[in-house]
């Protein structure tokens, strides 16, 4: 049923994202689909910029696309169907425009029970719901 799946991972918490890989994985073996993990770097703030070594990005990028490729290892598909990508900007803008660049699907995400703070702001699950153009499948934790 769904061919081209989109999963949103924060890198810095494998774990939260698990449950979604599991299940973007267990769909894909059932469809032949293809998987593609996401994780957005956040934009270094200007006023952090004098404060971090000029290679910060980088550096950023390249630990992010090492832990993305050991990841993209543990879905159990071949690596023609399991593939990883690093963006950098806002989170769920970048989800939404990785989403659009592969003619996702699905996107399978996983969310944090919602806070005082995300009722007022909106989390990012929330936005990717609302505003992708194909359906989204949130996990919570």
């Amino acid at each position: 049923m769904f061919k081209k799946i989109l999963v949103p991972v924060d890198l810095a918490e494998p774990e939260l994202a698990r449950p979604a890989i599991d299940t973007a994985c267990a769909l894909a073996r059932t469809s032949t689909g293809t998987i593609r993990i996401v994780h957005v770097l956040p934009m270094t703030p200007v006023m952090l910029a004098e404060y971090v070594p000029p290679d910060f990005d980088t550096q950023q990028r390249k630990s992010a696309e090492d832990a993305m490729k050991e990841l993209t290892g543990t879905c159990g598909l071949g690596t023609d169907r399991v593939s990883g990508v690093v963006r950098q900007g806002g989170i769920y803008h970048e989800v939404i425009e990785e989403a659009k660049a592969m003619n996702a699907d699905l996107i399978v995400m996983t969310s944090h029970r919602p806070d005082m703070r995300s009722y007022f702001l909106g989390s990012n699950a929330g936005h990717v719901v609302r505003y992708a153009n194909c359906s989204v499948l949130v996990l919570r934790d």
